[in-house]
This record gives structure tokens, sequence and C-alpha cells, in this order.
């Protein structure tokens, strides 16, 4: 099944979503918002699978769902935790700094804390109040667990996981070099995060969903021209159970965590950089990693940072060339 929040309050509508993403149904009467379902899972999916049926006959009340109406699915969530399972990308983007990768990072994933008060909806403009801080788009896939338990395996993590989706995970590149370099993470360079306008149970993506990833191209439009078509289940080093389980190591997970892929990243046919869709590659997820590749082969970049006005998508297809999860559209505006 597939399930969205509607605008109202500070955690959205829950609402159950027809497949083609035309129509929907109230879902108050079962859990009033997608936070109180995940709390009780076990007992309200039967519950909204049975209203997602109803809703697929259009035996019950329905009404038009428009993505532009939608909150983010989880308007705030009690967990963003998003890691960088394409190490290709952490490979590249070390590479163009002249800074060795250690061998390390093929075995043990990288993962960063972010902020979750605030998960912005999937139409929503990305606020940009200075240019000069190097806005970049990130286009990942996110999974959200149930709770999970401290120490769980890699395997029994993927039973953990209810619910998939997509993200733009917004970047302050010329921020973040000033915060690593003092030795605690991200924090001002990494602002709100936009989600897709749905999630999806992960029996409803069949064959895509296995062995803990999303398969098939994850679609990325800058200002209506294809910039990346990189397969999601392609070049993944760490499933999203590898994830789970790296994050739960010293600790619980409530119901709700959202844990992000990082940038979905593949390399070339000839096992280097990958190449722009206009070359015949797959394109890539984030301005990052094509400056990144100007810099090896061209030494210096040449594409520029998000500007205000720039519009991107981002969205993935299923094989009639319908999004599976919507659409995040998002238009950079002076803050």
């Amino acid at each position: 099944m597939k399930l969205g929040s509607l605008k109202g309050g500070r955690d959205g509508r829950l609402v159950v979503v027809s497949y083609d993403l035309a129509w929907c149904a109230e879902a108050a009467h079962i859990a009033p918002t997608l936070q109180a379902a995940l709390d009780d899972w076990r007992h309200v999916a039967p519950q909204l699978q049975l209203l997602a049926t109803d809703l697929s006959h259009e035996v019950i009340p329905m009404m038009r769902f428009h993505e532009r109406q939608a909150s983010a699915p989880l308007p705030r969530a009690y967990q963003w935790a998003d890691g960088s399972a394409y190490v290709n990308h952490v490979e590249l983007v070390r590479k163009a700094r002249g800074a060795e990768m250690p061998e390390s990072f093929w075995t043990d994933p990288l993962m960063y804390q972010g902020a979750s008060d605030e998960m912005l909806a999937p139409r929503s403009p990305i606020p940009l109040p200075d240019q000069s801080w190097g806005c970049d788009l990130e286009a990942e896939v996110v999974v959200v667990t149930g709770d999970v338990p401290r120490g769980v395996s890699a395997e029994e993590a993927r039973e953990h996981i209810l619910l998939v989706g997509l993200v733009n995970d917004v970047s302050l590149r010329n921020l973040i070099p000033g915060e690593l370099a003092k030795g605690f993470g991200f924090l001002q360079s990494k602002p709100a995060s936009a989600l897709s306008p749905v999630f999806v149970t992960p029996d409803e993506l069949g064959d895509r969903w296995r062995d803990g990833k999303l398969h098939g191209p994850l679609k990325v439009d800058l200002n209506g021209q294809p910039f990346g078509r990189a397969d999601a289940g392609v070049d993944m080093t760490f499933d999203f159970g590898t994830l789970i389980a790296h994050l739960a190591k010293t600790r619980n997970l409530a119901a709700g965590s959202i844990v992000g892929s990082g940038t979905v990243s593949n390399r070339g046919e000839d096992g280097g950089p990958g190449k722009p869709i206009a070359q015949s590659g797959r394109g890539y997820s984030c301005i990052a990693e094509v400056r990144t590749v100007e810099t090896i082969l061209e030494g210096k970049p040449m594409t520029d940072f998000l500007r205000h006005g720039d519009t991107v998508r981002i969205w993935m297809d299923d094989e009639h060339g319908h999004p599976i999860f919507g659409t995040i559209e998002q238009t950079v505006v002076e803050a």
C-alpha cells in the first residue's frame, strides 16, 4: 500500500493513496497520523491494507490526491540518519580533493545524524539566503523502520523496514569543509530535506525491492533537462539492513526512524567515473559528483551549484512509466 499525509496540523493527516497516485482515502478513523500508525503498526497495518483494498475497488468515499496538497509523509520524525551506501560517490569526492580513502570505508558504513524536526513537503521550495553557500541536491532512497532493538543483525534489520520512499537531502557544500574541520560533523550545512509525496510498503514494490535494496533508475531532472538516471540497486555497497544494523549497534531505534541511502551513484561501464546522460551515461544524483568528475578530467569544476530559480525534480517510475512514490519538485528561492 501507499501512504501519504495531507497538510493539516504539525504532523499532517494520514491518507491511503491509490496505486496510480490519483486518489486517496482518509485514514483518521484508523490512525490520525503516519507516526501514530507506525507506533502501533502490527495492529494498524492490516486495517490500512483493508482500506487500501476498498480504495482500489472504489467502494469507499475517496478524493483526488494532489501532490501539491501533500505534506511530507512524516512532517517531523523521531530520527533521520543518512548513510553513504554508494562508496563510489565517496571515493570520487575524496579523489577530487586529493584525499586517500581509508580501506575501512568499504566495510564500515559512513553515517551522520540529520535534523528531523522539519521534513519538507515534496513541492516545498528550497530556501537559500546566500548563493555562496553552494546549494546542492542529493537524490536518495529512504526507508522507515518500526521499533528496532539494539544490536540487531543486518538480516534481522531488514524485517524492521516498514516503508520505502525518496528524499532530496539538500546540502550546502561550501559550509561543509569548515564544519568538518571542527571535528564534530554536519550542522548548518545540512538544512531541511524534502520527502517524496508517498511512502510505500516493500510488498507493493515487487521485484524492485530485494536484498534490502530498491532497484531501478532514480530519475533527476535539473531545470527541465535530464540530469541523473542512476540505478539505485547498482553499486550500493551497503544494503539498508546493514545501514540499520550500523545505526542500532549501540542504541534502540524508535518506530518512525528514517534511514537514508546517501547519494545514489553508479560507476561508468569502464569502472571509472560515471558519464553525463548527454554522453550516454547514467548521469548523477548530485551536483558535487559532476564537479568532482570535471575536476578529475578537466582540472577544475565547471558546473555551478544551485542558483535562485533553479528547479529540481526527483522520482522513480514503475514498469508503466508512472512515478511510484510521486515526484519531489522544488525550486530554489531567495529566503
